[in-house]
């Protein structure tokens, strides 16, 4: 039975993929490079660092670690001056955050910085309602390496137990997810998914691993949850 849930952020809690793709695109635009939809969407799971990386090595440019730290903290300006007003959410989600922290303990793993994760959540007052929050910052490696949930799992885990509760075994910590790196990722650190088909296409979806897939996350509650994750 499912006693945890673990969500990405970007994709999944905030709908802001073509934001990150737009401040991407202003930083990049300066160095005289220009990223397509296809370049930044190929590119899913991966924290800033590797991104800003990746995209210096494919343009053919020299790269080092000063400019990286210039293109992650160019780009999360870029970003925070978007969103700052009214951070664009998901229709629905805060209900189903609220509504599953009411019967789950819930956490957090996404590739962003901790400073956009904690930015969004206190603006929107959903701050309380997690537990736990694994960030780029907390680890060494992107998705589709398991390393962020296999800490995810670690963390809400150890906290739970805290609370005086038993600790979970790995199919009682479900994992919602908008890509396939995630999915993969959650795969591997042996967490069933749930995925949402906010950012690819359902089919992609459930090819990466997910055990079904939300089209509006809205529509679930605590009991579909335990109905569809019952194993």
């Amino acid at each position: 039975m499912i006693k945890a849930i673990l969500m990405d952020f970007n994709g999944v809690v905030i709908d802001d993929e073509p934001i990150q793709h737009e401040a991407y695109r202003a930083i990049f635009k300066e160095e005289g490079i220009e990223i397509s939809d296809e370049e930044y969407y190929s590119r899913l799971g991966m924290d800033d660092r590797t991104f800003v990386r990746s995209i210096y090595e494919a343009a053919g440019k020299t790269v080092d670690d000063d400019k990286v730290r210039q293109g992650t903290r160019g780009k999360t300006a870029h970003w925070r001056k978007i969103v700052e007003e009214d951070p664009p959410l998901f229709p629905g989600v805060e209900d189903f955050v609220k509504k599953m922290a009411s019967e789950f303990t819930l956490g957090i793993v996404s590739m962003a910085r901790r400073e956009e994760i904690d930015f969004v959540l206190e603006r929107k007052g959903m701050a309380p309602y997690f537990s736990t929050i694994i960030s780029a910052d907390d680890v060494t490696a992107c998705k589709p390496d398991p390393q962020c949930y296999r800490e995810g799992f670690r963390q809400i885990d150890r906290f739970r137990v805290a609370q005086g509760g038993l600790p979970m075994v790995h199919s009682e910590c479900l994992v919602v997810e908008d890509s396939p790196p995630g999915v993969v990722s959650a795969q591997k650190a042996g967490l069933p998914v749930l995925g949402v088909a906010n950012t690819v296409p359902s089919e992609q979806l459930r090819a990466a691993g997910a055990g079904a897939i939300a089209k509006d996350l809205s529509d679930w509650v605590p009991d579909s949850i335990r109905l569809v994750f019952s194993n």
